[in-house]
């Protein structure tokens, strides 16, 4: 069962940040497109080009803003994932989940209240990573016994 918000006009006012490194900046100018024709808020914190980065520098920018509330998700871009999963879930009140599949992707948000969606560049094409980011934005926290959970986490 899918925990879909209905409601598309109030997903559209969401401000989104996204973020990649070389290896997912093709990627991640292609779903700037998509959000931005789903009229979705976004921010790029870059990288701007496709050559050779450090991925820590573009990444800690959009999760200190995360932190300071100024956007409701963000979406993080590196060839496997795990760096930018990695360096996001650091912050106090970021969840990063690395979103490979839509029943993962799902389960990020519904049971782990995720508020980053971060994604495998190099493993996966333009019409997943729309799917997935979809499921993202789209599926609600379940709350109940998640929120006690998700409560927990932060040390």
């Amino acid at each position: 069962m899918l925990n879909l918000i209905v409601n598309k006009d109030k997903m559209k006012k969401l401000k989104i940040a996204i973020s990649s490194d070389h290896a997912g900046f093709f990627l991640k100018e292609k779903l700037k497109c998509y959000l931005t024709s789903e009229e979705y808020i976004i921010k790029d914190f870059g990288t701007y080009s496709k050559e050779s980065v450090d991925y820590p520098d573009y990444f800690h920018p959009l999760a200190r803003a995360m932190e300071d509330k100024e956007f409701n998700f963000g979406i993080v871009i590196c060839g496997s994932g795990n760096g930018a999963n990695i360096t996001l879930n650091k912050y106090q009140g970021i969840r990063s989940a690395l979103c490979w599949n839509t029943e993962i992707t799902r389960l990020a948000r519904a049971h782990n209240n995720a508020n980053v969606c971060a994604l495998p560049g190099r493993f996966i094409d333009l019409e997943q990573a729309i799917v997935f980011v979809r499921t993202f934005l789209n599926t609600t926290f379940d709350g109940g016994r998640h929120e006690r959970r998700v409560m927990k986490i932060t040390l």
